[in-house]
């Protein structure tokens, strides 16, 4: 998950969006949200050592 974050990142200059997250990993939303507990925008993305996404509180 960490490798898909910095790979999106790397190729579009954003972390992508959750629904994206789970199309594209094949992992459900519940799974995500297992695996990040803050959240997959400001967890899984402090992470990777991105930044927040936009509209992330």
């Amino acid at each position: 998950m960490i490798n898909y974050l910095r790979d999106y990142y790397d190729q579009f200059g954003v972390a992508p969006m959750v629904r994206k997250m789970c199309k594209d990993t094949g992992f459900d939303q519940k799974k995500i949200y297992a695996l990040f507990p803050a959240g997959p925008g400001k967890g899984a993305c402090k992470l990777a050592g991105l930044p927040k996404p936009t509209g992330c509180v």
